[in-house]
């Protein structure tokens, strides 16, 4: 048996603790904050409950087979609620267009709205993104991250690379297979999806579209957030301890190999492994001397953040769904002020509004609560604590989603604001970057924080390591960690 010690009660850090409670070790948990979940929390003002992070829940056989393993049933613990459809997406020209999880509907939507043509250049692209799963699921994606010439001699790698097509961007590939400039918009998003630029982000982001159409997207009743409490509550039943309000200052060493963790009040907690679900950049600047990985990660551009306004509103809004997406006239200008040489904001951003229709989540049937996500720059670009620059930028906002037709200054009855400063805070994230480094590379798979370290009994999990953001993926970051440590003996 092992003592292990997780930095951190995200997803990642949760995950890990029950699958490896499960596997006989000894672990312990600590979190700097009061409270689980890292950024996938829900949380309730005057009976309004809204997701703060994630806010769709995709591939939930990651979860699903996490707590089957462990003893118990995903669905005996949450209430999952299909999405049909998934996505309203919104153009600046007035076309709408539902975006259904099956095929047949999405099929037909897509043509009535666009044509025949732009629906089979969209089966194409999901094909695309099928073959692309296929070939990157085992040994890209829910496998250790290897160095590029053990992939080389894999068998079959150049077959799958032309799959995978890791010279493309992802801006390229889908342009290259869809002709319609509506549907480009939904391509560049998902970019997004990992903080990226889709003009540099890899092709292998089609993968995204193909998960979301095949496996469907998903919504947990009383907030995406429960997942996290029920993973807390899962890893205390298995036995682990977790430890809120008590930070880590330093990860222990000693030849090469961890000892401990020391917390900020002095105390020395000993164990032989030590997982770090803290934002990479945090764990090897701060909480550990690894020059070498802290260089690395220094080179590398942060991801985007987020403005996020939490609404609580009077009455319902006719014909709104779970997801919407507000597009704006200019994408590329979008992407040219998050990304470019002076990153700023922009008059018109895509607006993302979250408005689930679950009752646990508003104070009575005549009511509403959205979640309302701007990408934005972090705080080392923007002062993000100038009251008065939050409150215009809030209100442009509000203005942005009014001028789209909805009415929302006259109904609130809550108004949360959180902006990368509070992401920065909260999660000790640099910047308030969402995903940690974004992907900006075609190779950008390959340079992520590694799970396992140069340092023995150093692991790490979470949105900011391989196999990146997004609960499946750190999902399954959690199970490469456990393979590689094993059962206890």
């Amino acid at each position: 048996m092992s003592r292990i010690a997780i930095i951190g009660a995200g997803v990642g850090g949760l995950a890990a603790a029950v699958k490896l409670s499960a596997l006989g070790h000894d672990v312990e948990v600590f979190e700097s904050s009061a409270f689980v979940g890292g950024k996938c929390r829900t949380e309730e003002f005057n009976g309004y409950r809204f997701d703060v992070g994630p806010s769709l829940f995709t591939l939930p056989a990651v979860y699903r087979d996490l707590f089957l393993k462990s003893g118990a049933s995903l669905e005996e613990e949450l209430t999952l609620i299909a999405l049909n459809p998934a996505f309203e997406y919104r153009f600046a020209d007035g076309t709408k267009l539902n975006y259904y999880g099956s095929r047949g509907d999405l099929m037909q939507s897509i043509t009535d709205t666009f044509g025949a043509n732009a629906a089979s250049d969209w089966q194409s692209l999901i094909d695309r993104g099928s073959e692309m799963w296929r070939v990157a699921r085992g040994p890209f994606i829910q496998s250790p991250v290897s160095s590029l010439w053990s992939m080389i001699r894999r068998s079959g790698f150049w077959r799958d690379a032309r799959i995978i097509a890791p010279h493309r961007t992802l801006r390229g590939i889908g342009r290259s297979i869809v002709s319609d400039p509506h549907l480009h918009m939904i391509i560049d998003r998902y970019a997004t999806y990992t903080g990226s630029d889709p003009r540099k982000a890899p092709a292998a982001l089609l993968t995204i579209p193909y998960i979301e159409h095949t496996f469907g997207a998903w919504h947990i009743t009383g907030g995406v957030g429960t997942l996290s409490e029920v993973l807390a509550a899962r890893a205390r039943a298995l036995g682990v301890r977790i430890h809120l309000s008590s930070d880590v200052a330093t990860i222990e060493t000693h030849d090469g190999a961890v000892t401990g963790i020391r917390l900020s009040d002095g105390t020395l907690r000993e164990a032989n492994i030590v997982i770090s679900n803290a934002d990479a950049t945090h764990t090897f600047n701060s909480l550990i001397d690894a020059p070498r990985e802290s260089a690395r990660l220094a080179k590398e551009s942060a991801s985007l953040s987020g403005f996020v306004l939490l609404l609580g509103l009077r009455g319902r809004t006719p014909g709104l769904g779970h997801n919407t997406v507000l597009f704006p006239t200019d994408y590329n200008a979008e992407f040219d002020a998050l990304f470019g040489e002076h990153p700023h904001v922009i008059a018109e951003p895509t607006i993302y509004i979250c408005s689930p229709d679950d009752p646990e989540m508003r104070p009575h049937a005549d009511s509403e609560s959205w979640f309302v996500l701007v990408n934005t720059p972090g705080t080392e670009f923007i002062d993000w604590e100038d009251d008065v620059f939050v409150d215009d930028y809030k209100n442009k906002i509000i203005d942005q989603i009014e001028a789209r037709g909805f009415q929302v200054r006259e109904r609130i009855e809550v108004c949360e604001v959180r902006t990368p400063a509070h992401l920065e805070r909260e999660s000790r994230a640099p910047g308030g970057g969402i995903y940690g480094k974004a992907g900006n590379s075609r190779t950008a798979a390959l340079s992520r924080t590694k799970n396992s370290t140069h340092i023995k009994g150093l692991y790490s999990v979470g949105g900011s390591v391989h196999p990146g953001g997004g609960l499946p993926m750190v999902g399954i970051g959690a199970e490469i960690v456990c393979k590689a440590i094993g059962p206890a003996n």
